[in-house]
C-alpha cells in the first residue's frame, strides 16, 4: 500500500511535468507570430500596416475568450487526456499550417483556428490537475504549472532569432513538429484521473442531458454568489495583467527615454523572472496555511494582489530606473502569488465535474477585460497619460480584494460532487 501511495503520489508530480510542457507550448505558438512581424511582412504585404496585423492578433483573443467557457463545458463531460492531446495536435499542426501561408487570408483563418484549440487547453489541464492534487500540494502544483505559461511567453521571443538567422517558415515548421512530436509523449504518459474515470457515469449522464445538464452546470455556477466574487476577483487584475503585458515596453521606453529594443527586453525578463518567483512562493506558502486554516489560499491570493497595487502606482507615476523597476518586481512576484490559487480556490467552491466550466468563464472574463483595456490604453498612450490610466487600474484590484476578504469563506478545502 506504501509503495502504492509513492508511485501515485510520484505521478502526480510526473503529470505536473508533463503539462508545463504543454503550458510552455500553449504560449510560445501564440506568441511567435508578435515577434516575427518584421521577417514575414516582406512575404506577406498586408502585414506591413498596423490595421491588418492587429486584426491577425485580434481574432485569436475573440475566439479563444468566446471558446473558453464552451471548452470548460466539454472538459467536464470527456476524458480530459484525450482532449488536452486533441488540442495539442490540432494548434501544433496550425503552427506547422503557417509555415505554408502565402497571404494573409490564409493566416487569418489559421490564427481563428488555433485560437479555438488551445481555448480547450487550459481548463482541461487545470482541471486534471487539481484532481491529482488535492489539499497540501494542490497551489503549489498549479504554480508550477503556470510558470510554463511565463517560460512560453518568455521563450516567444526568441521565435525573431531563428528567423533572423533562418526564415519564419523554418521557426513556424519546427515548433510545430516539436508540438505533434510531444502529442505522442502525453498519448503514451498522460493518464486521466482514477477518480475522474469513476465519475465517467455522471459524465455520461450529463452528457446525455443535452442543452439541459449545460443549462444546469452554468445554472450552478452562475447562481452563487462567491462564484460572481471569483470571477470579479480574476477579472480585476486581467486590467493590470494585461495592460503590463502589451504596455510596459512602451512605459520603460517613454519613461526611462530608451529605445525599444533596450526596453522590450527589460521590461519582459523583469515581469517574467518575478512572476515565476511569485508563483513558486505563492504555491508552497498556500499549500501550507490552508493546512492550519482554510481561508489560506484565499489570504495568500490576498496578498499577492496587495502587492500589485503599490506596484501599479510605481510604474505609473515612479520617474526613475528604480522606482519602475522596483515596481515591476512587485508586481511580477504579486500577480505569480495570485495566479497560483486561482484554480485551488475555485476548487473549494465547485465540484470537480464543473470545475473545468468555472475556469472557463473565468478566462473569458479575463480575456475579455484585457482587449478592453488594452484599446483603451492604447488612446491613453496617444495622449500621453499611459503611466497616469495604468496606475489607476490598481482601483478594481483594491475592490477584489475587499471582495475577497469580506465574501469568500469556504467549508471545505476541497468542494466534492454532491
Amino acid at each position: 500500500m506504501m509503495n502504492n501511495d509513492k508511485r501515485s503520489r510520484r505521478y502526480a508530480w510526473t503529470v505536473v511535468g508533463l503539462l508545463w510542457g504543454v503550458a510552455l507550448l500553449n504560449y510560445l505558438d501564440r506568441q511567435m507570430l508578435s515577434t516575427m512581424k518584421a521577417s514575414m511582412m516582406v512575404d506577406i504585404s498586408e502585414l506591413q500596416t498596423a490595421e491588418n496585423f492587429g486584426r491577425l492578433m485580434a481574432v485569436f483573443l475573440w475566439i479563444y475568450g468566446l471558446m473558453s467557457p464552451v471548452a470548460g463545458l466539454i472538459a467536464d463531460r470527456v476524458n480530459r487526456k484525450w482532449l488536452i492531446v486533441g488540442s495539442l495536435g490540432v494548434w501544433s499542426g496550425v503552427t506547422l499550417a503557417m509555415g505554408f501561408a502565402g497571404n494573409y487570408d490564409t493566416l487569418y483563418v489559421l490564427r481563428a483556428l488555433m485560437g479555438f484549440s488551445e481555448a480547450l487547453y487550459i481548463p482541461a489541464g487545470l482541471a486534471l490537475i487539481a484532481d491529482y492534487h488535492k489539499g497540501s500540494t494542490r497551489s503549489l502544483a498549479i504554480g508550477i504549472h503556470m510558470s510554463g505559461i511565463y517560460a512560453g511567453q518568455a521563450l516567444g521571443g526568441f521565435g525573431a532569432t531563428v528567423a533572423h538567422h533562418f526564415t519564419w517558415q523554418t521557426t513556424f515548421w519546427s515548433f510545430g513538429l516539436i508540438g505533434i512530436a510531444y502529442s505522442l509523449v502525453l498519448i503514451i504518459f498522460l493518464r486521466e484521473n482514477r477518480e475522474a474515470s469513476l465519475r465517467h457515469k455522471t459524465r455520461s449522464a450529463i452528457k446525455s442531458g443535452g442543452f439541459a445538464s449545460v443549462r444546469s452546470s452554468l445554472g450552478m455556477l452562475l447562481g452563487t454568489i462567491s462564484f460572481w466574487v471569483i470571477l470579479f476577483y480574476f477579472a480585476a487584475p486581467s486590467f493590470p495583467g494585461w495592460s503590463i503585458k502589451n504596455w510596459l515596453p512602451s512605459l520603460f521606453s517613454e519613461k526611462l527615454h530608451i529605445g525599444m529594443a533596450q526596453a522590450g527586453p527589460m521590461a519582459t525578463i523583469t515581469i517574467a523572472v518575478s512572476s515565476l518567483a511569485g508563483v513558486i512562493f505563492g504555491g508552497l506558502l498556500a499549500d501550507r496555511w490552508i493546512r492550519t486554516n482554510l481561508r489560506g489560499r484565499i489570504f495568500t491570493g490576498v496578498i499577492g494582489l496587495s502587492l500589485t497595487v503599490p506596484a501599479l502606482i510605481l510604474i505609473g507615476f515612479g520617474g526613475g530606473l528604480a522606482a519602475i523597476i522596483c515596481g515591476a518586481i512587485l508586481f511580477g512576484v504579486g500577480f505569480g502569488m495570485f495566479d497560483a490559487n486561482n484554480m485551488p480556490i475555485l476548487c473549494q467552491f465547485v465540484s470537480p465535474s464543473r470545475r473545468a466550466a468555472g475556469y472557463g468563464l473565468m478566462n473569458l472574463t479575463g480575456v475579455f477585460s484585457g482587449a478592453l483595456i488594452t484599446t483603451l490604453l492604447g488612446k491613453s498612450s496617444d495622449s500621453g497619460n499611459l503611466g497616469r490610466d495604468m496606475a489607476f487600474l490598481a482601483i478594481p484590484v483594491a475592490l477584489a480584494i475587499v471582495l475577497q476578504l469580506t465574501m469568500l469563506k469556504p467549508v471545505t478545502a476541497n468542494m466534492e460532487d454532491q
